[in-house]
């Protein structure tokens, strides 16, 4: 908004135009010098008169001193007043003065938290007076202001009252000029979408709900809350008896444990009273039993010791036997020995004649094997000589035709020197092939070096669009970690962009690349996070597209922008960055970073980065000199922020600096021209390694031609050089053959002769075998007869001895038992004089366990006692561990538990009582709420179906939709009931809450002055005032809402309504009811004493009336 000009100290006037007007007392007198207060008319008494106005409404309004007036008085009408100005003329000042002049805070109309600061410049005093129509007579509320003491006083039709006197005035006549439903001033119309649910139905109770509404509204507040309290009391009574009776319940099982503890001790004492005679009478038996053991092994050993006896006699007999059995085996071997001695005589005699005739064979056991095997030899050395005689004829044969071939291939084979010339034609083809071959196989090594160091160089630039890609992960799990809603949109994105007609860039943060990432922290401070995590979208059709699907269907948080559809990514800054460097500036934030071309264009136009210069610690040093001289409104030093702003009124320069925050998301840097460079670097290699392989490809395919090529030369020279050397090869090898042929021939066999002297030498061997085995048949017969009766005799010693070792066995075996018998009785004569011993010291301290004397016995109560009692060790012990266990458990037993657990009873007694009291009260509160409730819910749910139903007529006669309705997630939270508006302005898109982010700024406004108009007729409050709420609407909107305010503000008997903007649009509807008060400033305006409304008039209709006809 425009400021006044400071060039004349003249105010400027104020005229007021109604439509057609009637009564010349409500034309709105002009704003008058300062110089002259005489000239402002006297105070004007309240007026009596009803008219159209109703309770409440605003008569007149009068400021002195007050923002830019010097003094003024406005005149509205009773219905609607549109007060229209340029920026800067002074409308607004008049809505200050209403909420000011009617007890209302600074703070509430967002300009300053001091009344003092609302006083013109330069005067030490103010002034608001304003004339409220009451039909028992006009209420006027006079507030000076004094500035030195920033202190009010307070007037009521003249006479000094007090703010509080004031407020309560104010408020009988339902004036709520903190309520948005009824005041919304210029500053606080975004506020109105930010309401919460909450917020608006209490604002709307006060608005147009009857008087009793919003008391009733505190009043189930105040008593859910006490029954909350109630119910909380009564909980922890319930808890702390339960806790008591539980406590008691305690006490009352250690009383009864306590009888229970005497119980088990006197229990205990009995069973340690029994038990050493148990023991006694245990240890007694067990003497008894070894008493008998004793005596029985006594008799076995007896028995044993007499039948020992024939068993010694017997083994002395079986002793004798054995010892004439082997005298006679004696005796038996040695007439084997006498034969044998004649039996090697004989022999030795044989061998001597032997000796003296060589063909006979020695007479011994070996010479029969000896002469069969030599039989043998002569018949294998006869075979083989049969075989080496057909082998030789068969080779002799092969021989003689193998030279036959040989001969014959001789004679066919050419003259060896016709080849030569053609060997000598192939090597120098073969030596030319050789040469190309060796060329080809250099540029293959050669191609495939180049290959390696492109492949070597295309992973060098792999990694290094790695790292860059790495990098940018980096960024994303930052933007998952912070923000997964807006990461999964992100991933829905990349997975349908096939969805957008138009080009949908990522979140911000994504997208923006620092070129310094120390220069992060400007950026990060000067875009809200909010839009650093937005989508941008060129096209508004593409945004609602993705917002139906992603915040919709998918209850995504997001939140996306639209580029503007006239680029400002280029738009040159205002001032050239030369002229700002002798300031320490080095750059504009635009300058900072790249960005996408929507990006960039949405951040120019939305946070001016092309004007936002950054600087360094030199400028922080010479800072008010930057700001004096550069009337910069942004700037960045080195660590800080600072915002400059000039004062609407006295045209003075504020400036305000915050510290910047670290960068948490921009810090990660990727350079997207050198990666673009890599991505094209790698083009080029991929694009010389094709070419390098189709090279390579081309150099193998002539290669394996020249190397096919030469291994055909090489085979043609072999068979020429085979050729010319076969003809000498033939004559070498025939000559050998016959050499060969020679020896065979030569080397011959008589087998006849052979045969014969074979068959012979068999004959004469066959002899000397008869002989030998007569005489080896004889010895035999004589060698067997001595051995079997020697080995008769054997038999007959060994059944001799194998009984004695029998016997000699059961022998040991009943020595040894009798040995372990006696034994077995030493010790079982031990442990009865042993147990003799115990079963007297046992009968003793059994005695003294119970008190008797050595000739008393056991009394009768102990023997009717112990009868119940368990009669083993085992079990006694068992039970003793039992009860001494029971009895250890009731620990920290004493007498004084009684009397705890008695006192403990009255108590909870007493706690019973009172917790009845309390649920009775509760009940109460519970039914006063029902009734409340029933009286507050019931009418509001009628009311706000009533503006419900005004709201989506005035949004259907637009083509939109919208509803009102009560809304509360718990019926029982009374003060979490709301009123919550859902608007749609585009068919093809749902219903929407109302908020501060969703619709856009003339949506908002839109939405505001609809409810505003469907409160409007329900008509409780006496006025409202809304101030430039048009300035968002586009021009169809604008005129809509205008021709409705109209309609609606201009019935009967509905409040007064003020309507404030600096600008119309052409051709509106206006009716006779509304008051339209121009309000002009400026420093040629007619004074006050001069301005006649009249004669403006008359002239008016005199140029119409004089005007040629269309």
């Amino acid at each position: 908004m425009a400021t006044p000009s400071r060039k004349t100290s003249t105010s400027s006037p104020l005229a007021s135009k109604r439509a057609l007007p009637r009564d010349p007392s409500s034309e709105v007198p002009s704003k008058k010098k300062s110089s002259a207060p005489q000239a402002a008319p006297p105070p004007s008494l309240p007026l009596q008169s009803s008219g159209p106005f109703v309770e409440g409404s605003i008569v007149r309004i009068a400021m002195e001193n007050f923002l830019t007036y010097d003094i003024c008085e406005v005149s509205p009408g009773p219905h609607l007043n549109m007060i229209i100005g340029a920026n800067g003329t002074g409308k607004s000042s008049i809505v200050c003065a209403i909420c000011l002049g009617l007890a209302g805070k600074p703070a509430f109309m967002g300009r300053a938290d001091k009344v003092g600061f609302f006083v013109k410049r330069g005067c030490t005093k103010g002034m608001v007076e304003i004339e409220l129509f009451r039909t028992s007579g006009n209420l006027i509320i006079t507030r000076e202001i004094d500035v030195a003491k920033n202190q009010s006083f307070w007037f009521i039709n003249k006479k000094s009252t007090t703010q509080k006197v004031v407020e309560e005035q104010v408020a009988a006549l339902n004036i709520q000029v903190g309520n948005l439903c009824q005041f919304l001033p210029q500053d606080k119309v975004g506020e109105f979408a930010k309401l919460s649910k909450i917020e608006l139905l209490e604002a709307t109770e006060k608005s147009v709900g009857p008087p009793e509404m919003h008391r009733y509204h505190c009043d189930l507040k105040n008593f859910r809350e006490k029954e909350k309290q109630l119910e909380t009391s009564c909980k922890e009574k319930t808890e702390y008896l339960e806790k008591m009776i539980q406590r008691n319940e305690r006490y009352k099982q250690d009383v009864e444990r306590f009888y229970e503890r005497k119980r088990h001790l006197d229990l205990i004492e009995m069973l340690e009273a029994k038990r050493p005679w148990v023991e006694y009478e245990n240890v007694r038996q067990e003497y008894e039993e070894v008493k008998l053991a004793r005596d029985r092994v006594k008799e076995e050993v007896r028995k044993l010791k007499e039948g020992q006896i024939p068993m010694t006699h017997r083994i002395e007999e079986i002793e004798r036997q054995r010892y004439n059995l082997e005298a006679r085996i004696k005796e038996k071997a040695i007439d084997i020995k006498e034969t044998s001695q004649k039996c090697k005589q004989k022999q030795d005699i044989i061998e001597r004649k032997d000796k003296q005739n060589k063909p006979q064979i020695f007479l011994t056991e070996v010479c029969l094997p000896v002469l069969v095997h030599k039989i043998e030899e002569l018949q294998q050395a006869l075979t083989v000589k049969q075989n080496e005689e057909h082998d030789r004829q068969r080779r002799i044969s092969n021989t003689r035709k193998m030279i036959e071939d040989l001969q014959n291939e001789l004679k066919t084979t050419e003259n060896c020197e016709n080849l030569q010339p053609q060997i000598d034609a192939i090597t120098n083809d073969l030596r030319r092939v050789q040469e190309e071959k060796a060329l080809c196989e250099g540029e293959i090594i050669d191609k495939r070096k180049e290959r390696e160091n492109l492949e070597k160089e295309k992973k060098n630039v792999d990694d290094h669009i790695t790292r860059f890609d790495d990098l940018m992960n980096q960024k994303e799990d930052k933007l998952r970690q912070r923000y997964r809603d807006t990461y999964a949109a992100v991933l829905w994105l990349r997975n349908n962009r096939d969805k957008f007609k138009q080009r949908v860039c990522e979140p911000i943060m994504l997208t923006i690349n620092m070129k310094d990432n120390k220069n992060a922290k400007y950026i990060e401070n000067h875009i809200p996070a909010n839009d650093l995590r937005a989508f941008v979208f060129e096209s508004q059709e593409d945004m609602e597209v993705f917002l139906k699907e992603v915040r919709d269907n998918k209850k995504l948080r997001v939140n996306a922008v639209i580029a503007p559809k006239n680029s400002y990514a280029d738009k040159a800054p205002s001032r050239s960055l030369n002229e700002l460097k002798e300031y320490g500036f080095f750059s504009y934030l635009r300058e900072l970073f790249d960005a996408p071309d929507p990006v960039m264009s949405y951040l120019c136009c939305q946070y001016h980065i092309h004007e936002v210069p950054v600087g360094t610690e030199r400028t922080r040093e010479r800072i008010e000199r930057v700001i004096q001289e550069t009337r910069l409104k942004q700037i960045y030093t080195a660590e800080e922020k600072y915002v400059v702003k000039t004062s609407f009124y006295s045209n003075k320069v504020i400036s305000s600096n915050t510290s910047l925050k670290v960068a948490q998301f921009l810090t990660v840097t990727v350079d997207l021209e050198q990666r673009r460079h890599l991505e094209e670097q790698l083009k080029e290699i991929n694009r010389k390694l094709q070419a390098v392989e189709s090279g390579l490809i081309t150099l193998c395919e002539t290669n394996k031609h020249l190397e096919h090529k030469d291994n055909e030369l090489r085979q043609k020279k072999k068979d020429l050089l085979e050729r010319k050397t076969k003809k000498r090869q033939l004559e070498q090898k025939i000559s050998s053959k016959l050499g060969s042929l020679k020896l065979m021939e030569q080397d011959t066999c008589n087998l006849e002769e052979e045969e014969r002297k074979a068959s012979t030498k068999i004959k004469e061997i066959n002899v000397q075998k008869a002989k030998l085995v007569t005489e080896l048949t004889n010895l035999i017969k004589i060698c067997t007869s001595l051995h079997i009766q020697k080995v008769d005799l054997i038999l007959q010693n060994t059944t001799v001895i194998s009984e004695k070792n029998k016997l000699e066995s059961d022998y040991m075996a009943a020595s040894s038992q009798l040995r372990l018998t006696e034994q077995h009785f030493i010790e079982l004569d031990e442990s009865r004089q042993r147990l003799l011993q115990k079963c007297k010291e046992l009968m003793k301290r059994a005695r003294q366990v119970c008190n008797l004397g050595a000739e008393q016995t056991v009394p009768q109560e102990y023997q009717t006692a112990f009868q119940d009692l368990p009669n083993t060790l085992d079990e006694i012990d068992a039970l003793l561990t039992e009860e001494r266990s029971r009895a250890s458990c009731f620990t920290g037993l004493n007498p004084t538990v009684v009397e705890e657990y008695t006192k403990r009873e009255e108590e909870i007694e007493q706690l019973t009582e009172e917790l009845k009291i309390k649920k009775v009260e509760l009940d109460k509160y519970r039914e006063n709420i029902s009734q409340v409730k029933e009286r507050w819910l019931n009418p509001l749910k009628e009311l706000v179906e009533k503006i419900n139903e005004k709201f989506s007529n005035f949004f259907s006669s637009m083509q939109c939709a919208g509803e009102v309705d009560l809304h509360t997630e718990n019926e029982e939270d009374y003060d979490k009931y709301g009123i919550r508006i859902r608007v749609k302005f585009r068919s093809s898109t749902q219903l929407h809450e109302l908020t501060p982010h969703h619709q856009s700024g003339g949506e908002r406004s839109v939405s505001t002055m609809l409810y505003l108009m469907a409160l409007q007729e329900l008509n409780r409050c006496p006025f409202r005032v809304v101030d430039e709420i048009n300035q968002g609407m586009d021009p169809i909107n604008e005129r809509r809402v205008f021709e409705m305010v109209v309609n609606t503000a201009c019935k009967e008997n509905t409040s007064q309504y003020f309507f404030i903007t600096p600008k119309l649009l052409q051709n509106l509807p206006y009716s006779d009811k509304m008051t339209v008060l121009f309000v002009y400033n400026g420093p040629h305006m007619l004074e006050p004493n001069r301005w006649n409304l009249k004669a403006f008039q008359r002239r008016r209709r005199r140029i119409t009336f004089t005007q040629p006809s269309q």
